[in-house]
């Protein structure tokens, strides 16, 4: 079952981009492109969840919809 997680994305002074989640308590992922961050915040964001749904079995995460919004990045 697909969910949605909301993240909030920031560039930081150093170059890097900064990816954390008030969905996902426990989030922070961090790569070198917008790109790169959203692949490892994906990576920690089922890790996270896995090892909650373990410890509780209870997700309060949207589940996915058959129409939603998404913001383009274009470089």
């Amino acid at each position: 079952m697909e969910r949605i997680v909301n993240l909030h994305i920031e560039h930081l002074p150093e170059g890097v981009y900064l990816a954390t989640s008030d969905d996902v308590p426990g989030l922070v992922a961090q790569g070198r492109t917008v790109t790169e961050t959203l692949e490892i915040a994906r990576d920690v964001a089922r890790k996270l969840i896995a090892a909650r749904g373990e410890r509780a079995n209870t997700t309060s995460l949207t589940e996915l919809q058959e129409s939603f919004d998404y913001p383009l990045v274009l470089g």
